[in-house]
């Protein structure tokens, strides 16, 4: 004689048996008053008071805010927070300016000051300062495109600085040393 009890798990699937193995155990374990999650992590409590509580984000397998940071971001955000970008997009002009204008540009001219969004540059000459202003709007577009836009948005360009003959704190109007006594 042969046992002709039919088996409830005859004709189904892997997937089909598996699921009904999962709810029978969360039965299980709802009766017995153990809390079963959904087989997911536990949500993230937001720090903000009295905010929207219904709205709660997982954690996953995604980049999260508690993942940690490279330090480039880091100290950008201190940065930021602190209003330090100024003084350091001033720094990365000055330090990267070889790199920015070019070899050629820059052993012949250099940067001075930086004023809001204005950048001196003093040249060696009356002729690389013409040439410089001419070349005005690609060297703003490389300096952009180097350090960001709106750090500098003009430049004044200056030739070489002429010796003054002007000697302490007082002096008197007139033609200077050349006036002879005559």
């Amino acid at each position: 004689m042969t046992d002709e009890t039919p088996d409830p798990l005859a004709g189904r699937s892997g997937y089909e048996m598996a699921r009904k193995a999962l709810e029978q155990a969360r039965a299980e374990a709802k009766a017995a008053g153990k809390s079963v999650g959904m087989g997911r992590s536990a949500p993230i409590r937001s720090r903000r008071r009295g905010g929207d509580r219904s709205r709660r984000t997982w954690s996953g397998a995604g980049p999260d805010g508690r993942d940690p940071q490279p330090l480039g971001r880091l100290t950008g955000g201190i940065a930021k927070d602190r209003g330090w970008d100024s003084k350091i997009s001033e720094g990365t002009v000055f330090g990267m300016w070889p790199s920015i204008v070019g070899e050629d540009i820059s052993s012949h001219a250099h940067p001075e000051k930086l004023v809001e969004t204005t950048l001196y540059v003093r040249a060696e000459s009356t002729a690389w300062a013409t040439q410089l202003r001419y070349m005005q709007g690609d060297i703003i577009a490389k300096i952009a495109k180097a350090v960001g836009h709106n750090v500098v948005t003009s430049l004044r360009i200056f030739g070489p600085q002429a010796p003054s003959w002007r000697k302490g704190p007082r002096h008197v109007p007139g033609r200077g040393p050349r006036d002879t006594y005559g």
